[in-house]
């Protein structure tokens, strides 16, 4: 079987302290934290520190796409604002040790679009290219993510992710699938992963309600066969967040804290020891 690894995403525990965070993920058992790009914002080589201490790594960081961050803008220096704002992304994964930055080629909550999408297509590819290209001299992957239509309307499920990457045609710029995500576009999520084999260097899993696997509706048995199938042998991150119209509200739910990091843990190393 594939060797597959755990991590957390660390955007639910809003205004923790990251020591706390990072120690949670940890002795929970998690191979990995993933960490919110805000580089500006952080501590880089504390957060280095923080994980040899807790002998945990980083797998990724979890790029926030604003309306100042739009790689796919008719704003030509917007673009570039996104294009430099993945780089700097790209330094600070280079710094504590983080595998992967996510890229999705649009504002989150950007529901319409500036230009006709061959024209945005044309756009999201370059800026991908332009930030690829830097962050493969740096040994770091970027990982093209599908949103939902009420989160974006560019690139909504892993085909459309893989025609990207297809045309950005770079070894270091893969698919990343989200179950949230694909829960809600996809037909069939195991197959959408199969669909794209070994182009999918990233997957976050979260139920149909984003909370912890086995609190929805996603069967996630199939999906875990197929991950095995195609021989993932990524990260799988968990990123639930709170029931809220505005889920990076900062509200403390303190259910998912925890709760949902036994809870996950438990339930990904049961459902992948169920798989043949």
């Amino acid at each position: 079987m594939p060797k597959i690894k755990y991590a957390y995403n660390v955007l639910v525990y809003a205004g923790e302290e990251i020591e706390q965070s990072i120690k949670r993920i940890a002795g929970f058992g998690y191979d990995a934290v993933e960490f919110v790009g805000e580089p500006e914002n952080v501590n880089g080589s504390e957060i280095k520190s923080l994980l040899e201490k807790y002998n945990v790594e980083a797998s990724s960081i979890c790029a926030i796409y604003t309306p100042e961050r739009d790689l796919v803008s008719s704003n030509e220096s917007i673009r570039k604002n996104a294009v430099n704002y993945v780089k700097e992304c790209v330094d600070y994964a280079k710094l504590i040790g983080a595998k992967g930055i996510s890229v999705t080629p649009t504002a989150n909550m950007k529901i319409h679009a500036e230009a006709d999408i061959e024209t945005e297509l044309k756009w999201a590819a370059e800026s991908i290219r332009e930030a690829g290209l830097y962050a493969g001299e740096h040994g770091i992957r970027l990982t093209v993510e599908p949103w939902n239509r009420y989160e974006t309307y560019l690139i909504n499920r892993l085909e459309q992710s893989l025609a990207l990457v297809n045309e950005v045609n770079l070894p270091n710029v893969g698919c990343m699938g989200d179950t949230y995500h694909m829960n809600i576009e996809e037909v069939n999520i195991a197959d959408a992963f199969r669909q794209v084999g070994d182009k999918l260097f990233y997957v976050h899993f979260a139920d149909s309600n984003r909370a912890a696997p086995g609190r929805g509706h996603i069967d996630f048995k199939p999906i875990a066969q197929a991950l095995v199938d195609i021989g993932y042998e990524g990260y799988i991150s968990m990123e639930l967040l709170p029931p809220f119209a505005d889920p990076f509200s900062g509200i403390r739910c303190e259910e998912f804290y925890d709760q949902y990091t036994k809870e996950s843990i438990d339930y990904l190393k049961k459902l992948f020891s169920s798989i043949d």
